[in-house]
């Protein structure tokens, strides 16, 4: 893993994340707000939605990611809230 220039690991964001912060973005935050938020530099922040822009973004490990991949991604994360907002109501009910 490589190191930042204070010596701190750096650390690798998944693609959902990266979407996610993204989609913020792309909606109504500013990218210095939601960096700050997120905890992530305002240059990566922007690097993210820059190469989001030109159809070009990357998960972990630098693979460029086609928009198959992202829509994907983002209907397994829509899935995956469901089932467990499924499960509490299914629990909550008498």
């Amino acid at each position: 893993m490589s190191k930042r220039k204070d010596g701190q690991a750096r650390g690798k964001c998944t693609l959902e994340f990266k979407l996610e912060a993204m989609r913020l973005v792309e909606g109504v935050q500013a990218v210095p707000v939601t960096a700050r938020i997120l905890g992530v530099p305002v240059q990566t922040l922007g690097n993210w939605v820059r190469l989001s822009e030109k159809g070009q973004p990357k998960g972990a490990g630098d693979k460029p990611v086609s928009v198959e991949q992202m829509e994907l991604a983002r209907v397994t994360m829509e899935r995956d809230i469901l089932k467990k907002a499924t499960a509490n109501f299914a629990r909550e009910a008498p």
